[in-house]
């Protein structure tokens, strides 16, 4: 990171600097809140977590050669530098804020309900064709992870592709506070959050808080196949760019032929030329991942030949549409988290494969009160889509498998002999659901549920754990 001194950061996060004043001019080497990931230089940000208080490791941290910590409290005379600030996890961000606009790059800030994630590994990619990127890695889209990953932005570094997570009013504010975004996209307002957010008008609400603290001069782009997107008018006086498949986008997508579980073709349409790019990570969405890729290239001064390229250059990420081949089965990893829109779009993926299909679906935290008929949608869907096996674990995906079984009008419980029914469906489109508490029931009775040559789904909210499916799936010979 660019250097700041002891007495820039007191000031920056309001906070009073105590020890030798001699090493007050002394400047960190890097910030964090991992005792695990501090070394010689760092600034130690000592955080309250559920499990471990900061706190207590200040000492540690220092013997592992950090130069200062901050503190919430009063740690008396001690042989090191520390400053003392009224809240740490304010200070992180306070001190994140002040580090960006010392900063001169640009910042591309992705939100939205669905596809946060897959939209900025394309955006870096096709950025990456030409400038030196810094992306959000892993889910450090929050409050504590954007602070951390401003923070790893080096003066080489030219452009930070920041994802921004939130799941209540007032958090996109605290975030483009930090990120001060030049572009701003947003992928779509779908039902996510619902607890805090209530609806689809909520979460723009919410979402939208992005445009408060964007550069006056920067650009909006917007998913224009999304309605409640397409008729926001910003309050910043700025005209969106509108990427999408309907007429009125000025980056759009023709002749999009899909190639099953082995991606998608597709022309792109930019206001001034056209380019065919082939898209390796199956799913519609990675199109629309695309065509925002293509816009916030051209806004960046990216030829057409860069573009594909870093459309083309994409690689899936565990756990995010990560397709694996194994000997036994081909196994769709979605299991990084989940909402009812990206239920939906995972289980478009897997009706591609020409072979059995099989979804493993889980629970979907924070969905709010209608939490029951949402599980119940995705459930009817899978039925109307014909997946052969549909396994839902979990308390509350037991409306996914009521929801399936209220679409195929019977009950399609296990009947106790789990290989005769599996084995029926492979000749015909009707679907098997069955329905378990745990991942370790499941477990049980896969070998009996799954054969050989089965596409495979994994999904469900990131609390589910459903890696541990994955590998279960990949060790199976």
């Amino acid at each position: 990171m660019k250097h700041m001194t002891l007495t820039e950061i007191a000031g920056a996060c309001r906070g009073t600097y105590r020890g030798d004043g001699r090493l007050a001019g002394e400047e960190v080497s890097s910030v964090t809140i991992d005792s695990r990931k501090v070394r010689k230089g760092s600034l130690f940000i000592a955080i309250k977590g559920a499990r471990v208080d900061g706190h207590d490791l200040i000492p540690q941290t220092i013997e592992a050669g950090a130069l200062c910590a901050l503190s919430e409290m009063d740690l008396g005379e001690v042989p090191f530098p520390y400053i003392r600030v009224d809240s740490c996890r304010q200070a992180l961000k306070d001190l994140a804020e002040h580090y960006r606009r010392s900063l001169n790059i640009k910042v591309v800030g992705i939100s939205g309900s669905v596809g946060k994630t897959s939209t900025k590994e394309m955006i870096a990619s096709v950025l990456s064709q030409k400038y030196c990127v810094l992306k959000t890695e892993g889910n450090f889209n929050n409050e504590v992870g954007l602070p951390l990953t401003v923070f790893n932005l080096r003066e080489e570094h030219e452009i930070a592709v920041l994802e921004m997570g939130i799941s209540d009013f007032g958090e996109m504010t605290r975030l483009a506070r930090i990120a001060r975004p030049d572009i701003c996209v947003i992928t779509n307002i779908g039902c996510a959050h619902l607890e805090q957010l209530k609806d689809r008008d909520g979460i723009l609400r919410a979402k939208t808080e992005m445009l408060s603290f964007m550069n006056p001069e920067g650009h909006i782009v917007f998913n224009g196949d999304d309605d409640k997107l397409s008729a926001f008018i910003p309050e910043n006086g700025l005209r969106p760019v509108y990427f999408g498949l309907g007429g009125h986008c000025s980056f759009r997508a023709e002749h999009v032929e899909d190639q099953g579980l082995r991606g998608t073709d597709a022309e792109f349409i930019t206001p001034d030329s056209r380019f065919f790019a082939h898209i390796s990570i199956p799913g519609r969405h990675m199109v629309h991942n695309a065509m925002a890729g293509t816009a916030v290239g051209r806004i960046l001064g990216l030829t057409d030949a860069q573009i594909q390229a870093g459309i083309e250059a994409l690689v899936p990420l565990a756990g995010r549409n990560h397709l694996i081949e194994t000997e036994k089965f081909t196994i769709i990893d979605d299991c990084y988290n989940a909402n009812p829109a990206s239920m939906k779009a995972s289980l478009d993926v897997l009706v591609k494969a020409d072979t059995r299909t099989a979804a493993i679906l889980g629970d979907m935290g924070e969905l709010g009160e209608n939490w029951k008929a949402l599980h119940q949608e995705v459930g009817c869907y899978a039925a109307e889509l014909g997946i052969h096996i549909l396994v839902c674990i979990g308390e509350m995906a037991e409306e996914i498998a009521r929801g399936a079984r209220a679409a195929l009008n019977a009950q399609a419980a296990p009947s106790g002999n789990l290989a005769a029914e599996a084995a029926a469906v492979s000749e015909s489109r009707s679907t098997v659901v069955c329905h378990y508490r745990t991942k370790a029931e499941f477990l049980e009775d896969a070998g009996t549920l799954l054969k050989t040559g089965d596409s495979i789904l994994v999904k469900a909210s990131h609390m589910m754990e459903f890696p541990e499916i994955v590998e279960f799936l990949e060790k199976d010979r």
